[in-house]
């Protein structure tokens, strides 16, 4: 027969009146559809010839290769402790995720401060403290988390014991997390660490890389809404302080608002003074009087000046702390601001954010250098002045100047003090150190 006599076949619409010409077209569709359908039936049913198997290999290794790009996690223990050793232990969960190539599992902080009774820690969960969403836009490409909904198989888990002890070094337990990299420990979709604390996991990461995880923690705006309420309280009382010397409005405006960590409650007093003792140490440890006196001889601090006193009121056992203070020194603590009922009705970790954003947002912060409080907001305020491309970090020609009160200064006046950002771990914020950045004018 001959083809070309088929006219009318429209791209096989079989317009044609010609049986033959029909049954052309219908073989022509029938070598078309065993073209295209044909292998991939030979190679999902596992039949075929060489060719063939060219096509399942093909399709072997596609699937090898999302099973390596498919999500996988990092689970860790609820963290404990104060805040700040809460956001170290956050900070260093996701530093061991981001090393195993894992997405860390939300994980649960603890609203109650409980060092010992473990059982009686009240957990509070990550997002009713810090923004998830935000957390994960600000960190994307760096570290990542996730919500448990997230997981496709909840049971496919390996649990990983965590070393300790003088035995478990630095090396042993970066060796154990090189492996954990790799098969067959990769193959699950979940690594679950049990048995410690993340605050007391060895540190394997320079200062840089935990001050990257800290920028992506924003507030909920709760926490930040109490925070507005409590530093409008300072200004306002603080004017009305200032009006009474007869100044102007001016001047007033141009007071800086100085925040103050003052750590003399019963629970810091017993730790600085058995590590004095451990690190045979005598610039720990300072007494209301010392902090009063050093604030008071800050030097270029203009007077009078606004001073907020950031203690725990709960272990607080001196009730003296707003007398006593050199004159042109005007302090404030919770109650005479008024605002201690702000306080009161949320949990410790609450009450402690509220504080540190306070005192974050303040023109001058003195604390102690062996706090954890205090030696984040140095590394929280050292990286906004780095950010602005500030100059001047250290005394009262940096934007955002922060001291020691614990180790001398100029003038009998409190340290300079910024955050070293090339240290290779972060030892001295986890632990406190009397060697911080800044030196002593000449």
């Amino acid at each position: 027969m001959d083809i070309s006599n088929c006219k009318h076949l429209r791209f096989f619409g079989l317009h044609s009146k010609s049986l033959a010409c029909k049954c052309v077209a219908l073989v022509i569709i029938a070598l078309v559809l065993r073209a295209v359908f044909l292998p991939t039936f030979y190679t999902l049913g596992g039949i075929g010839n060489k060719n063939l198997f060219a096509f399942d290999n093909g399709l072997s290794m596609l699937n090898r290769e999302f099973s390596i790009e498919k999500t996988k996690f990092l689970e860790v223990p609820q963290i404990i402790w104060g805040l700040n050793n809460q956001k170290i232990a956050f900070a260093r969960a996701c530093l061991t995720a981001r090393m195993l190539n894992r997405t860390l599992l939300m994980p649960s902080l603890s609203a109650s401060l409980f060092y010992k009774e473990v059982d009686l820690l009240q957990p509070i969960s990550f997002n009713k403290v810090f923004q998830f969403e935000k957390f994960n836009s600000l960190c994307k490409g760096f570290v990542q988390l996730a919500r448990y909904s997230e997981v496709s198989n909840g049971s496919d888990v390996f649990k990983l014991q965590k070393g300790s002890g003088r035995r478990w070094t630095v090396e042993r337990d970066l060796d154990q997390l090189r492996q954990f990299r790799n098969n067959p420990y990769d193959e699950y979709e979940i690594v679950q660490i049990v048995g410690k604390n993340p605050f007391l996991w060895h540190d394997h990461w320079p200062v840089k890389d935990y001050a990257r995880v800290f920028e992506c923690l924003v507030w909920v705006q709760e926490i930040s809404r109490e925070a507005d309420k409590i530093v409008s309280k300072i200004r306002e009382f603080g004017s009305k302080e200032i009006l009474k010397v007869g100044l102007s409005q001016n001047v007033i405006d141009s007071v800086p608002y100085v925040s103050v960590h003052m750590r003399i409650e019963k629970d810091w007093t017993i730790h600085c003074k058995k590590l004095e003792q451990r690190l045979n140490i005598s610039e720990i440890c300072s007494s209301k009087e010392e902090i009063m006196e050093r604030v008071g001889n800050i030097v270029g601090l203009k007077t009078p000046a606004v001073i907020y006193l950031a203690v725990a009121d709960t272990l607080l056992e001196d009730n003296s702390i707003l007398t006593g203070w050199d004159e042109g020194l005007l302090p404030f603590e919770k109650k005479k601001l008024g605002v201690i009922e702000i306080y009161k009705k949320q949990p410790y970790l609450i009450q402690s954010a509220i504080d540190y954003e306070v005192c974050l947002r303040s023109d001058v912060f003195v604390g102690n250098s062996f706090s954890t409080f205090s030696s984040l907001l140095v590394l929280d305020r050292t990286q906004k002045m780095i950010k602005i491309g500030a100059r001047n970090l250290c005394g009262m020609e940096a934007k955002w100047p922060s001291y020691s009160y614990n180790l001398r200064g100029e003038s009998k006046g409190p340290h300079p003090w910024v955050t070293n950002m090339s240290d290779l771990n972060l030892q001295a914020i986890s632990y406190g150190s009397n060697h911080i950045s800044c030196e002593l004018s000449s």
